[in-house]
Protein backbone atom coordinates (compact mmCIF):
# COMPACT_ATOMS: atom_id res chain seq x y z
CA UNK A 1 0.00 0.00 0.00
CA UNK A 2 1.63 3.50 -1.19
CA UNK A 3 1.73 6.49 1.15
CA UNK A 4 1.62 9.95 0.36
CA UNK A 5 2.76 12.30 2.77
CA UNK A 6 1.10 9.62 5.62
CA UNK A 7 -2.26 9.59 3.93
CA UNK A 8 -2.59 5.53 2.66
CA UNK A 9 -3.65 5.20 -0.84
CA UNK A 10 -7.09 4.19 0.02
CA UNK A 11 -8.00 5.11 2.59
CA UNK A 12 -10.51 7.87 4.29
CA UNK A 13 -9.20 11.10 3.36
CA UNK A 14 -8.45 12.81 7.40
CA UNK A 15 -10.94 14.60 8.83
CA UNK A 16 -11.56 18.31 9.25
CA UNK A 17 -9.81 18.89 12.55
CA UNK A 18 -6.76 16.73 11.61
CA UNK A 19 -6.15 19.13 8.94
CA UNK A 20 -6.69 22.24 11.02
CA UNK A 21 -3.89 21.04 13.36
CA UNK A 22 -2.60 23.72 15.25
CA UNK A 23 -5.04 26.43 13.26
CA UNK A 24 -5.73 28.99 16.73
CA UNK A 25 -9.36 28.83 17.43
CA UNK A 26 -9.82 26.09 15.13
CA UNK A 27 -11.89 22.78 16.68
CA UNK A 28 -8.91 20.60 16.60
CA UNK A 29 -6.99 23.09 18.87
CA UNK A 30 -9.77 23.37 21.25
CA UNK A 31 -10.59 19.54 21.52
CA UNK A 32 -7.24 19.19 22.43
CA UNK A 33 -7.00 21.58 24.97
CA UNK A 34 -8.47 20.04 27.69
CA UNK A 35 -5.55 17.09 27.71
CA UNK A 36 -2.69 19.08 26.08
CA UNK A 37 0.70 18.37 28.42
CA UNK A 38 1.67 21.74 30.40
CA UNK A 39 5.02 21.95 28.56
CA UNK A 40 2.85 22.08 25.20
CA UNK A 41 0.97 25.16 26.29
CA UNK A 42 3.76 27.23 27.86
CA UNK A 43 5.49 26.86 24.26
CA UNK A 44 2.56 27.11 22.36
CA UNK A 45 2.31 30.79 24.48
CA UNK A 46 5.92 31.10 23.87
CA UNK A 47 5.32 30.82 20.30
CA UNK A 48 2.11 33.31 19.97
CA UNK A 49 2.83 35.78 22.43
CA UNK A 50 6.84 35.88 23.09
CA UNK A 51 6.52 38.78 20.56
CA UNK A 52 4.15 41.06 22.25
CA UNK A 53 6.38 39.98 26.17
CA UNK A 54 9.55 41.83 24.34
CA UNK A 55 7.28 44.50 22.96
CA UNK A 56 6.39 45.21 26.17
CA UNK A 57 9.41 45.30 28.21
CA UNK A 58 11.17 46.83 25.22
CA UNK A 59 8.38 50.11 25.37
CA UNK A 60 9.07 49.86 29.37
CA UNK A 61 12.42 50.49 28.91
CA UNK A 62 13.04 53.06 26.55
CA UNK A 63 10.02 55.24 27.95
CA UNK A 64 12.15 55.08 31.18
CA UNK A 65 15.17 55.70 29.47
CA UNK A 66 14.34 58.16 26.78
CA UNK A 67 12.50 61.23 27.94
CA UNK A 68 11.05 61.54 24.16
CA UNK A 69 10.20 58.80 23.89
CA UNK A 70 7.28 58.13 25.83
CA UNK A 71 5.32 61.33 24.05
CA UNK A 72 2.11 61.62 22.75
CA UNK A 73 3.61 63.21 19.08
CA UNK A 74 6.50 60.14 19.42
CA UNK A 75 3.74 57.13 19.55
CA UNK A 76 1.42 59.14 16.88
CA UNK A 77 4.55 59.27 14.62
CA UNK A 78 5.38 55.46 15.21
CA UNK A 79 1.48 54.57 14.76
CA UNK A 80 1.11 56.50 11.44
CA UNK A 81 4.63 54.73 10.36
CA UNK A 82 3.33 51.72 11.22
CA UNK A 83 0.03 51.46 9.73
CA UNK A 84 1.72 50.96 5.64
CA UNK A 85 3.89 48.58 6.54
CA UNK A 86 1.32 46.50 9.26
CA UNK A 87 -1.23 46.52 6.15
CA UNK A 88 1.41 44.88 3.93
CA UNK A 89 2.35 42.10 6.42
CA UNK A 90 -1.44 41.20 6.89
CA UNK A 91 -1.78 40.25 3.35
CA UNK A 92 2.01 38.30 3.50
CA UNK A 93 0.64 36.93 6.75
CA UNK A 94 -2.19 34.70 4.78
CA UNK A 95 0.50 34.12 2.01
CA UNK A 96 2.75 32.58 4.61
CA UNK A 97 0.64 30.41 6.40
CA UNK A 98 0.05 28.74 3.09
CA UNK A 99 3.40 28.06 2.57
CA UNK A 100 4.55 30.90 0.35
CA UNK A 101 6.13 33.85 -0.24
CA UNK A 102 5.54 37.52 -1.90
CA UNK A 103 8.60 39.24 -3.22
CA UNK A 104 6.59 41.53 -5.18
CA UNK A 105 4.57 43.54 -2.19
CA UNK A 106 7.28 46.23 -1.77
CA UNK A 107 7.24 47.28 -5.54
CA UNK A 108 3.55 47.38 -5.36
CA UNK A 109 3.46 49.24 -2.67
CA UNK A 110 5.82 51.76 -4.54
CA UNK A 111 3.72 51.57 -7.40
CA UNK A 112 0.74 51.74 -5.65
CA UNK A 113 1.47 55.25 -4.19
CA UNK A 114 2.66 56.38 -7.58
CA UNK A 115 -1.06 54.90 -9.48
CA UNK A 116 -2.49 56.96 -6.38
CA UNK A 117 -0.83 59.94 -7.20
CA UNK A 118 -0.82 60.00 -10.67
CA UNK A 119 -4.95 59.39 -10.77
CA UNK A 120 -5.92 62.04 -7.71
CA UNK A 121 -6.10 64.17 -10.84
CA UNK A 122 -9.24 63.34 -12.16
CA UNK A 123 -10.67 62.38 -8.70
CA UNK A 124 -10.54 60.31 -5.40
CA UNK A 125 -12.62 57.80 -6.89
CA UNK A 126 -10.01 56.87 -9.36
CA UNK A 127 -7.13 57.58 -7.02
CA UNK A 128 -7.99 54.98 -4.94
CA UNK A 129 -9.59 52.01 -7.31
CA UNK A 130 -6.44 52.65 -9.45
CA UNK A 131 -3.40 51.07 -7.72
CA UNK A 132 -6.08 48.45 -6.11
CA UNK A 133 -7.09 47.34 -9.93
CA UNK A 134 -3.76 47.43 -10.55
CA UNK A 135 -1.89 46.41 -7.89
CA UNK A 136 -4.39 43.39 -7.30
CA UNK A 137 -4.47 41.89 -11.27
CA UNK A 138 -0.59 41.99 -10.77
CA UNK A 139 -1.51 39.75 -7.43
CA UNK A 140 -3.90 37.86 -9.06
CA UNK A 141 -0.88 36.63 -12.12
CA UNK A 142 1.33 35.49 -9.44
CA UNK A 143 -1.57 33.33 -7.62
CA UNK A 144 -2.33 32.19 -11.10
CA UNK A 145 1.21 31.34 -12.10
CA UNK A 146 1.93 29.62 -8.88
CA UNK A 147 -1.37 27.85 -7.98
CA UNK A 148 -2.25 26.90 -12.00
CA UNK A 149 1.14 26.20 -13.51
CA UNK A 150 2.95 25.29 -10.36
CA UNK A 151 6.11 27.40 -10.50
CA UNK A 152 7.91 28.22 -7.67
CA UNK A 153 6.38 31.01 -5.57
CA UNK A 154 10.12 32.85 -4.89
CA UNK A 155 10.29 33.10 -8.91
CA UNK A 156 7.22 34.57 -10.04
CA UNK A 157 7.23 36.98 -6.80
CA UNK A 158 10.55 38.34 -8.05
CA UNK A 159 10.00 38.89 -11.41
CA UNK A 160 6.74 40.62 -10.64
CA UNK A 161 8.90 42.50 -8.37
CA UNK A 162 10.86 43.54 -11.05
CA UNK A 163 7.55 44.21 -13.56
CA UNK A 164 6.79 46.50 -10.88
CA UNK A 165 9.44 48.48 -10.29
CA UNK A 166 9.79 48.70 -14.71
CA UNK A 167 6.01 49.94 -14.91
CA UNK A 168 6.78 52.18 -11.63
CA UNK A 169 9.61 54.27 -13.72
CA UNK A 170 7.95 54.09 -17.21
CA UNK A 171 5.46 56.16 -15.26
CA UNK A 172 7.26 58.60 -13.48
CA UNK A 173 10.04 59.06 -16.85
CA UNK A 174 13.25 57.06 -14.47
CA UNK A 175 11.45 58.40 -11.58
CA UNK A 176 12.19 62.02 -12.48
CA UNK A 177 8.75 63.01 -12.29
CA UNK A 178 6.60 63.27 -9.42
CA UNK A 179 3.14 62.96 -9.46
CA UNK A 180 1.59 65.30 -6.15
CA UNK A 181 -1.58 64.84 -3.88
CA UNK A 182 -3.99 67.68 -4.28
CA UNK A 183 -4.13 69.58 -1.08
CA UNK A 184 -7.56 69.34 0.81
CA UNK A 185 -8.72 67.13 -1.68
CA UNK A 186 -10.74 63.81 -0.14
CA UNK A 187 -7.64 61.88 -0.23
CA UNK A 188 -4.86 63.85 1.07
CA UNK A 189 -7.61 64.36 4.37
CA UNK A 190 -7.87 60.25 4.19
CA UNK A 191 -3.79 59.95 4.54
CA UNK A 192 -3.33 63.41 6.57
CA UNK A 193 -6.78 63.50 8.95
CA UNK A 194 -7.43 62.32 11.98
CA UNK A 195 -11.03 60.82 14.27
CA UNK A 196 -10.57 61.27 17.83
CA UNK A 197 -7.12 62.36 17.83
CA UNK A 198 -5.75 58.93 15.80
CA UNK A 199 -4.84 59.30 12.59
CA UNK A 200 -7.52 57.68 9.79
CA UNK A 201 -4.35 55.38 8.18
CA UNK A 202 -4.12 53.92 11.65
CA UNK A 203 -8.01 53.46 11.56
CA UNK A 204 -8.06 51.69 8.59
CA UNK A 205 -5.43 49.52 9.70
CA UNK A 206 -7.04 48.42 13.04
CA UNK A 207 -10.27 47.64 10.66
CA UNK A 208 -8.26 45.83 7.80
CA UNK A 209 -6.99 43.60 11.07
CA UNK A 210 -9.68 42.66 12.58
CA UNK A 211 -11.53 41.73 9.55
CA UNK A 212 -8.36 39.63 8.73
CA UNK A 213 -8.76 38.08 11.99
CA UNK A 214 -12.12 36.82 11.50
CA UNK A 215 -11.91 35.22 7.95
CA UNK A 216 -8.38 34.05 9.11
CA UNK A 217 -9.89 32.01 12.09
CA UNK A 218 -13.77 31.98 11.84
CA UNK A 219 -14.33 31.59 8.40
CA UNK A 220 -14.15 28.76 6.05
CA UNK A 221 -11.44 30.24 3.60
CA UNK A 222 -9.09 30.64 6.59
CA UNK A 223 -9.52 27.34 7.75
CA UNK A 224 -8.08 26.17 4.03
CA UNK A 225 -5.40 28.31 4.65
CA UNK A 226 -4.04 26.71 7.44
CA UNK A 227 -5.10 23.18 6.06
CA UNK A 228 -2.82 24.21 2.51
CA UNK A 229 0.11 25.33 4.60
CA UNK A 230 -0.34 22.47 7.11
CA UNK A 231 -0.06 19.72 4.20
CA UNK A 232 -1.34 20.75 1.04
CA UNK A 233 -1.90 17.05 -0.31
CA UNK A 234 -4.05 16.11 2.67
CA UNK A 235 -6.03 19.18 1.92
CA UNK A 236 -6.84 18.51 -1.65
CA UNK A 237 -7.91 15.08 -0.63
CA UNK A 238 -9.81 16.66 1.57
CA UNK A 239 -11.53 18.64 -1.11
CA UNK A 240 -10.38 21.94 -0.01
CA UNK A 241 -10.01 23.95 -3.48
CA UNK A 242 -6.74 24.44 -3.36
CA UNK A 243 -5.52 26.29 -6.63
CA UNK A 244 -8.70 28.79 -5.80
CA UNK A 245 -7.37 29.56 -2.40
CA UNK A 246 -3.90 30.38 -3.16
CA UNK A 247 -4.90 32.35 -5.88
CA UNK A 248 -7.34 34.33 -4.01
CA UNK A 249 -4.49 34.99 -1.25
CA UNK A 250 -2.37 36.25 -3.54
CA UNK A 251 -4.90 38.60 -4.85
CA UNK A 252 -5.02 39.97 -1.77
CA UNK A 253 -1.51 40.50 -0.98
CA UNK A 254 -1.49 43.12 -4.09
CA UNK A 255 -4.30 44.33 -3.19
CA UNK A 256 -3.61 45.20 0.11
CA UNK A 257 -0.02 46.09 -0.87
CA UNK A 258 -1.36 48.35 -3.22
CA UNK A 259 -3.88 49.81 -0.96
CA UNK A 260 -1.28 50.93 1.43
CA UNK A 261 0.74 52.82 -1.58
CA UNK A 262 -2.38 54.75 -2.01
CA UNK A 263 -2.82 55.35 1.66
CA UNK A 264 1.17 56.63 2.27
CA UNK A 265 1.23 58.61 -1.07
CA UNK A 266 -2.31 60.60 0.39
CA UNK A 267 -0.46 61.00 3.57
CA UNK A 268 2.85 62.07 2.02
CA UNK A 269 0.72 64.51 -0.69
CA UNK A 270 2.84 62.83 -3.26
CA UNK A 271 3.68 59.58 -5.12
CA UNK A 272 7.23 59.08 -3.98
CA UNK A 273 9.39 56.65 -6.35
CA UNK A 274 11.84 55.75 -4.03
CA UNK A 275 9.94 54.06 -1.19
CA UNK A 276 9.21 50.11 -0.97
CA UNK A 277 12.71 49.01 -1.44
CA UNK A 278 13.76 46.45 0.80
CA UNK A 279 9.78 46.60 2.59
CA UNK A 280 9.12 42.69 1.44
CA UNK A 281 11.78 41.69 3.64
CA UNK A 282 10.55 43.82 6.45
CA UNK A 283 7.25 42.59 6.21
CA UNK A 284 8.38 39.00 5.62
CA UNK A 285 10.41 39.78 9.29
CA UNK A 286 7.41 41.46 11.19
CA UNK A 287 5.04 38.24 10.39
CA UNK A 288 7.79 35.75 11.44
CA UNK A 289 8.63 37.51 14.52
CA UNK A 290 4.74 37.44 15.30
CA UNK A 291 4.55 34.19 15.51
CA UNK A 292 4.14 32.71 11.88
CA UNK A 293 5.56 29.87 10.79
CA UNK A 294 7.81 30.22 7.31
CA UNK A 295 7.39 26.45 6.31
CA UNK A 296 3.59 27.32 6.89
CA UNK A 297 0.18 26.32 8.48
CA UNK A 298 0.40 28.28 11.91
CA UNK A 299 0.36 32.16 12.08
CA UNK A 300 -1.96 34.68 13.49
CA UNK A 301 -2.56 38.03 12.52
CA UNK A 302 -2.54 40.10 15.70
CA UNK A 303 1.38 38.37 16.07
CA UNK A 304 2.13 40.07 12.66
CA UNK A 305 0.64 43.09 13.72
CA UNK A 306 3.28 42.84 17.52
CA UNK A 307 6.19 42.13 15.12
CA UNK A 308 5.19 45.54 12.83
CA UNK A 309 5.08 47.26 16.44
CA UNK A 310 8.10 45.87 17.45
CA UNK A 311 10.00 46.61 14.49
CA UNK A 312 9.25 50.40 14.72
CA UNK A 313 10.38 50.08 18.42
CA UNK A 314 13.61 49.31 17.82
CA UNK A 315 14.20 51.83 14.89
CA UNK A 316 12.58 54.55 16.87
CA UNK A 317 14.93 53.44 19.90
CA UNK A 318 17.85 53.31 17.51
CA UNK A 319 16.97 57.09 16.28
CA UNK A 320 16.47 58.17 20.33
CA UNK A 321 20.33 56.99 21.09
CA UNK A 322 21.55 59.27 18.15
CA UNK A 323 24.74 58.15 18.11
CA UNK A 324 24.69 55.33 16.31
CA UNK A 325 23.83 55.12 12.47
CA UNK A 326 20.74 53.92 11.16
CA UNK A 327 22.07 51.10 9.51
CA UNK A 328 22.16 49.85 13.03
CA UNK A 329 18.41 49.45 12.69
CA UNK A 330 18.67 46.77 9.56
CA UNK A 331 21.46 44.98 11.47
CA UNK A 332 19.06 44.77 14.71
CA UNK A 333 16.27 43.81 13.17
CA UNK A 334 18.35 40.75 11.27
CA UNK A 335 19.73 39.28 14.50
CA UNK A 336 16.54 39.68 16.11
CA UNK A 337 14.70 37.87 13.37
CA UNK A 338 17.43 35.26 13.74
CA UNK A 339 16.54 34.51 17.30
CA UNK A 340 12.98 34.11 16.33
CA UNK A 341 13.52 31.76 13.65
CA UNK A 342 15.87 29.36 16.15
CA UNK A 343 13.55 29.87 18.93
CA UNK A 344 10.66 29.09 16.40
CA UNK A 345 12.39 25.92 15.20
CA UNK A 346 13.23 24.82 19.07
CA UNK A 347 9.45 25.37 20.39
CA UNK A 348 7.98 23.52 17.35
CA UNK A 349 10.05 20.55 17.70
CA UNK A 350 9.35 20.85 21.87
CA UNK A 351 5.56 20.80 20.92
CA UNK A 352 6.00 17.57 19.04
CA UNK A 353 8.16 15.77 21.23
CA UNK A 354 5.37 16.59 23.46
Amino acid sequence: MTTIHGTSKGAPPPAPEELLGDAPGGAAAEARAPGTGRGERLSALAQQHGALAVLVVLTAVASLGFDSFATGDNFSNMAVSSAFLAIVALGMTFVIITGGIDLSVGSLFALGGVLAAWGSRYGTVVALLLPLAVCGTIGLVNGLLIARARLAPFIVTLAAMLAARGLLLTLTDEGAETYLVAEGSFLAELGQGSTLGVAHPVWITVALFAAGAVVLRRTRFGQRVYAIGGNEDAAALMGAPVARTKITVYAVSGLLAGLAGALNAAWLASGVTILGAGMELEAIAAVVIGGTLLTGGLGFVSGSLVGVLLLKVIQNVINQIGSLDSAYQQVVSGAFLAVVVVAQTWLGRRRRVL
